[in-house]
């Protein structure tokens, strides 16, 4: 039995973890799937990686409304792919052979683990490890659903979507999330013909009402959107696949190439052990830790396990898991004084076209909280100089405010670089800063897009105080 001083399931953000402090100390890093975790090879950088070519490609509609004449004569699919991953696969072999060969105190296991007892992890060759503490930071995967055909061949999610051998010709996308919107409008743009297809009647409903159906009306301008159609099965037809739906009570058909599945990710805990353990779970399976990090049972936090990542939190983001990591870093090595994790102000972008970002309540949580005294405002792109420059009639700017307070609660954009436009409003929101003194405090740069976020701000209108900036 091997015993060890830190041992990580997981090796993405829970990599991090190993810093000098563990050079005297033995430490397990342990994954079964890619080395570097989702994020690094199946996740946000791959995928941002995609979105950049299919925004230089979409912006040959964009530039014809403003009369300059481009020609898009189709992507270089194999080339696109090639050139992403040959820098992705490289990293992630790179992090695999620094861990396993490099580090003398560091042992590296590719093979699946389970808990035996809370300090005491079995692998799947029944080999037994134990450790002092134990972080499980093992990610997320792609949900399917029990439909059939869904496990004919053609049929992906975002783990393979992006290895294809071509473009596809016709592509259905099942979901109406982030990872379904950025996917259709990569693809879309790139030349394929694609249709999203949701459950419910709009997508990205998980955000503010506002910016959902702003966002529907959007896509369904770049691609096809279909709504409310529950799928039924998925069959071989004519050499492609074949999808039927249920919409509003009728039969939809539609004839793919590729299927991309898009329904969302559950955290990967359920084949761990942890629930037979008494580890509290939330309802999607995901560990519920406490400020600190540290794992909890029956409310009480476990002694010397923690979790971080898409296993132990609802946002899924590498940044959110980031700073966990951080969190996590000092915690290991300074027990005594721990630090909390502060997740008051979380942001989120995503990057399809138009692209969104949000951080804060939306209007509905906002007003179930503060009632009255919220005040919202919508501030369109093209109400700017820069938006005329642009011709832009559908980016926006929501903002939500406390009216006695001054703090905002909640921003929503839709737009050109939203997820640019929101850092100032996060960092007024992290910061505690006054609408009032954010809009007037400094200079807003003319004609920037920026003036956006300025003039939202000044149009909440929130009662001026002597001590306001002019």
């Amino acid at each position: 039995m091997a015993h060890y001083d830190l041992a990580i399931i997981g090796s993405g953000s829970g990599n991090s973890l190993i810093t000098e402090y563990w050079d005297t100390q033995k430490v397990a890093i342990i994954d079964a799937g890619i080395f570097g975790g989702t994020c690094l090879n199946v996740g946000c950088i791959p995928t941002k990686m995609f979105v950049y070519p299919g925004q230089l490609a979409a912006s040959v509609t964009q530039a014809k409304a403003l009369g300059v004449e481009l020609k898009f004569e189709g992507a270089d699919w194999a080339g696109i792919r090639d050139r992403i991953f040959g820098r992705i696969d490289a990293i992630s072999e790179a992090g695999k052979n620094y861990r396993a060969h490099e580090l003398e105190n560091v042992t590296l296991y590719t093979e699946h683990v389970s808990f035996v007892s809370e300090h005491e992890l079995r692998t799947a060759s029944g080999e037994s490890i134990t450790a002092d503490k134990i972080v499980i930071a093992t990610g997320s995967r792609a949900v399917l659903p029990e439909v059939p055909g869904i496990s004919l061949p053609g049929v992906h999610t975002s783990d393979t979507i992006m290895r294809l051998a071509e473009l596809p010709k016709r592509l259905v996308i099942l979901g109406g999330g982030y990872i379904a919107s950025e996917f259709a409008a990569v693809f879309a743009a790139l030349g394929s013909e694609v249709v999203q297809v949701n459950r419910s009647g709009a997508l990205m409903r998980q955000l503010d009402a506002d910016i959902s159906a702003a966002f529907t009306t959007a896509a369904a301008a770049r691609w096809r959107v279909e709504l409310d159609a529950d799928l039924r099965r998925i069959s071989e037809h004519d050499g492609g696949l074949q999808l039927e739906f249920e919409q509003d009570g009728a039969p939809l058909t539609l004839e793919a190439d590729v299927v991309l599945v898009a329904t969302g990710r559950t955290p990967n805990t359920d084949a761990l052990g942890v629930a037979q353990l008494g580890f509290d779970l939330r309802e999607d399976g995901s560990l519920v830790v406490d400020d600190y990090q540290r794992v909890l049972a029956d409310g009480e936090p476990v002694p010397g396990i923690f979790g971080l990542g898409d296993a132990a939190n609802t946002e899924q983001l590498k940044h959110v898991a980031n700073r966990e990591a951080r969190v996590l870093i000092h915690n290991l090595q300074h027990p005594d004084a721990m630090r909390p994790m502060d997740r008051r102000f979380v942001p989120a972008a995503v990057f399809t076209n138009p692209q969104i970002a949000y951080v804060g309540a939306t209007e509905a949580q906002a007003r179930a909280q503060h009632g009255d005294a919220v005040c919202s405002v919508i501030q369109d792109y093209g109400s700017t100089a820069y938006g005329w420059a642009m011709e832009d009639e559908e980016g926006i700017v929501k903002l939500l405010a406390h009216r006695e307070t001054g703090l905002l609660l909640g921003a929503h954009l839709m737009g050109h670089e939203a997820a640019l436009l929101i850092q100032p409003l996060i960092q007024a929101m992290s910061m505690n800063l006054e609408v009032n003194t954010m809009a007037r405090g400094p200079f807003w740069i003319h004609p920037a897009l920026s003036e956006v976020v300025e003039n939202a701000l000044l149009s909440l209108q929130i009662p001026a105080r002597d001590s306001d900036p002019l």
